[in-house]
């Protein structure tokens, strides 16, 4: 795995799970339709993963 995740949360957290709240926290999205650029990692995978239904992922090479 290697380059970069563009990660844009596309549904609301509010009313989820308190860890899915945490874990949008976490990957740095703090309001809805905010875009941010993670490395690809395990863990990265693993928080969109986690929270796939409230996130659009793309995969940016470089």
């Amino acid at each position: 795995m290697a380059g970069k995740l563009s990660i844009t949360q596309v549904r609301s957290g509010v009313g989820r799970k308190q860890d899915h709240r945490r874990t949008l926290e976490a990957l740095g999205l703090k309001k809805h339709q905010q875009t941010v650029v993670h490395d690809d990692t395990p863990a990265i995978r693993g928080m969109v993963n986690k929270v796939s239904y409230l996130v659009e992922v793309v995969e940016i090479d470089g």
